[in-house]
Parts: C-alpha cells; sequence; structure tokens
C-alpha cells in the first residue's frame, strides 16, 4: 500500500492506510493506547491496542490501519492501527518535549538543541513562511524581467567600510565574509540592468539583541535606468505586497496555527528623514541622531500606525552620514537613501547609487576609504553605468514581524548571534 500523508486522512474515512512519520505523543489509558503520528504535513491521532510496545517519543514509525470517525479525536477522526512498525527508534528521551514547545519557554534551549525543537509545528511553521515569502520574491522579480545572480561570499573587502567583517585567512591573503552583495550586484546592472540575489551575509557585530544576527539572509534587488529612489520605492511596494500574497496562499495552514496578522498593504507612506527626526524630537520627545536607533524606529512604526493606520513606513532622504559611501547624494547633505520601517523594525535599506566614477572616488575619499582597496568595484563604473538603485529585505527580520516572533533567531533554522556557533 503507498503511504498516505497525514493532511489525506480526512479523505480517507473507512479506508485503510500506511502512514510513516514520527511519534509525537503517546498515551496509556490502561486497555487502550493513543500515539500521535506527525509527518512533514501534521499530525493525525492513532488509536493502539494494549500490549503493543510504544517507543520513546521522535522515533520514526510506520503504522497501518482504518480511518474512523470520532468526534472526541483532533479533527473528528483517527486511524485503528492493525500494524505498527519502528523504523528507527528514538535511543533516549527528547530533550525537549516538542508537543510543549512554546517561543516563550526556555528560549536557550530551544536553540540549544535546534536539531530536535525545529520538529515542533509552531517552529517549523515560522520557516515554511518564510520559504514562501522568498518564493514570492523570485517568483515576482522573475516576472519583472530581473535575472538571478550569485555573488561572492569571500571578498578582498567591505562593500559598506567600516569594522564589521569577518576577516578570514586566504591562502597567502586576507580576506572577509561578504557583509552585503551590494557592489557586485551594482556591476552586474551593467550586464543585465535588473538583478537579485538569495544569499547569506555576515556581520561582525557585537550585539546580542531580539533584532539581530551575525548571519543572515539577504533578499537583494538592483535595477537599472531609473529616475530616482522612488521607481526603486514603487518597485519594493508592488515586491512585498506579492510576497505576501504567496505567504498567505501557500502558507494558510501555518499561518492560521501561528496566528499571523496580515499587515495593512493597501497603503506605504513615505515620510523624509527630516520630517521623521523632527516628530520624534517635538512630538514624540526623543532626541535622535543622523541614524535611527532600535527606540527610534520603535516610536515611528507606533505614531505611523496611530496617525495613518499603516504598518510599512518608508523613510527617505536620510543623510550623508547615515548612509554607505555610494549613495546618490543630493544638496544639503541628504542623499536618495532610504529604510523601510515594518511594524517598528527595519527590514530594508535601500536607495539610488551614485553612477559616475569621479564622484564615487569623492565619496569613497569622503567616508576614509582608499579607492585603490575598491579597484574592481570602481572599474565598470569607466564605461557607462545607467542611473540605478536597489535595496536589501533581511528576510529573518520581515519573518520575525509578519509572525510577532519574539526573537528573529528563531525565523532562521540554526542562528548564528554572538554567543551561538552551534548546533
Amino acid at each position: 500500500m503507498s503511504r498516505t500523508l497525514v493532511k489525506e486522512v480526512p479523505n480517507k474515512i473507512g479506508e485503510k492506510v500506511t502512514l510513516q512519520g514520527w511519534l509525537h505523543w503517546k498515551r496509556d489509558l490502561g486497555g487502550i493506547q493513543f500515539a500521535l503520528l506527525r509527518d512533514r504535513t501534521g499530525i493525525v491521532q492513532v488509536v493502539v491496542e494494549k500490549g503493543v510496545d510504544l517507543p520513546l517519543a521522535e522515533s520514526c514509525l510506520r503504522v497501518t490501519g482504518q480511518v474512523v470517525h470520532n468526534a472526541k479525536a483532533p479533527g473528528g477522526y483517527e486511524v485503528l492501527a492493525n500494524g505498527l512498525e519502528v523504523l528507527t527508534p528514538a535511543l533516549e528521551p527528547s530533550p525537549i518535549e516538542i508537543p510543549k514547545e512554546e517561543w516563550r519557554v526556555n528560549p536557550e534551549t530551544l536553540l540549544e538543541y535546534r536539531y530536535v525543537s525545529l520538529r515542533g509545528e509552531k517552529a517549523r511553521a515560522a520557516l515554511k513562511v518564510q520559504a514562501a515569502l522568498v518564493r514570492g520574491f523570485r517568483s515576482f522579480l522573475d516576472a519583472q524581467g530581473f535575472t538571478e545572480i550569485y555573488t561572492p561570499k569571500i571578498v578582498s573587502a567591505g562593500a559598506e567600510g567600516g569594522s564589521n567583517l569577518f576577516a578570514i585567512d586566504y591562502f597567502e591573503q586576507r580576506a572577509y565574509l561578504a557583509q552585503s552583495p551590494q557592489l557586485y550586484k551594482q556591476i552586474m546592472v551593467g550586464v543585465y540592468e535588473r538583478v537579485y540575489e538569495v544569499a547569506p551575509v555576515f556581520r561582525a557585530e557585537q550585539h546580542a539583541t531580539s533584532r539581530h544576527l551575525n548571519e543572515y539572509l539577504s533578499l537583494d534587488v538592483e535595477m537599472g535606468f531609473i529616475e530616482s529612489e522612488h521607481d526603486v520605492i514603487d518597485l519594493e511596494e508592488h515586491l512585498l505586497r506579492a510576497m505576501l500574497d504567496e505567504a498567505r496562499e501557500a502558507a494558510a495552514d501555518e499561518a492560521t496555527m501561528l496566528e499571523v496578522a496580515w499587515p495593512n498593504t493597501a497603503e506605504m507612506p513615505r515620510l523624509e528623514h527630516s520630517e521623521a527626526r523632527r516628530i520624534l524630537r517635538e512630538e514624540l520627545g526623543m532626541p535622535v541622531g543622523a541614524d535611527f536607533n532600535e527606540e527610534a524606529e520603535r516610536a515611528l512604526g507606533q505614531w505611523a500606525k496611530e496617525q495613518w493606520g499603516v504598518d510599512f513606513l518608508f523613510v527617505t532622504k536620510y543623510p550623508q552620514a547615515a548612509r554607505p559611501f555610494y549613495a546618490y547624494p543630493e544638496e544639503g547633505g541628504a542623499t536618495r537613501g532610504y529604510d523601510l520601517l515594518f511594524r517598528g523594525l527595519e527590514i530594508t535599506s535601500g536607495g539610488q547609487r551614485i553612477h559616475q566614477y569621479d564622484v564615487l572616488i569623492e565619496a569613497l575619499k569622503k567616508k576614509g576609504n582608499d579607492p585603490a582597496s575598491f579597484a574592481g568595484y570602481l572599474e565598470v563604473f569607466k564605461y557607462g553605468m545607467p542611473p540605478h538603485g536597489g535595496f536589501a529585505i533581511g528576510a529573518e527580520r520581515l519573518t520575525q514581524k509578519l509572525l510577532g516572533l519574539p526573537n528573529v533567531r528563531y525565523a532562521r533554522a540554526f542562528p548564528r548571534d554572538r554567543h551561538r556557533l552551534t548546533p
């Protein structure tokens, strides 16, 4: 008999089925035993006769039996087992009681035994939603004529300068893990005009917060022949709607389990940095600098929700002091750079880039960088680069805020942060 998945069981009432999966939970009521069998599609109750020796939880099983109605069973049905085979027994009790998994219970234990805790319904549901978001990202951009690229993760210099780089020994040279594909995706605009990449990036930052990771999945986009950063923002608005639509449809069951509050995507207002700064200082009483800290972002997100009923807020025209060297400058010290806040958390940094060779040289020097260290990047700007811009979405942060996770580490299968290198 071919295998039946748990999600197919409701349509098999009265039929014999063969199930395969893990022993999620078991209970002995004296004359009868109940077992919950879990596979990739869900969990079903199995009734097992007394005398059958059930193994430890998380053992792999094959169960044969008949599907019957039972109003008291989860979902109103169960499987009466007439055969149970232990495919692979668990050798010791699980360090985590997966049926009792909760986001806010023993978080370090959940992360320490991630190879087991990921089997929990909520843990894997979060990653399933994220996978749908990333699939929506790719599908939308493919339809818009973008080409997916694959850039090096071992580089000779940082894309954004500064010291937040992981240095590595690369034969006889010093190299670094890429903090962003920024310089390469700009170069590839000169090849394909429209490019994107889905890949990890690395930041050697000494933080230990609920919103930071030292390795995260960056969804990068770059496009040529734009008029201003607003062309880039327009694209991102449509892209986010497509990503959320894909997640809402493809991960509907997981979203229901996690009680997702879908955001308002009808409006995504744009607020210039100077006005956002005034609001923070004068209306909210918060002293802020050129770049906004976590508290300021949360306050702006709350203000936008109260004033306009929105979940997304673009903050535009960031000052040069708070932007990388390649941000397109404007008179008065502003740039065509922006951030996107989602429910008070920055999930995107983007904008128009400098496309003129001489302007780039001066911008590098102004930021204290040696142009010789960026020679490979600068060469392409000698040969006709179009006005261009782009952005990067942090997949884990988007997932965290969408699902209401208490920590961004739960939005990555095996998170890397300041204190965690395993599993």
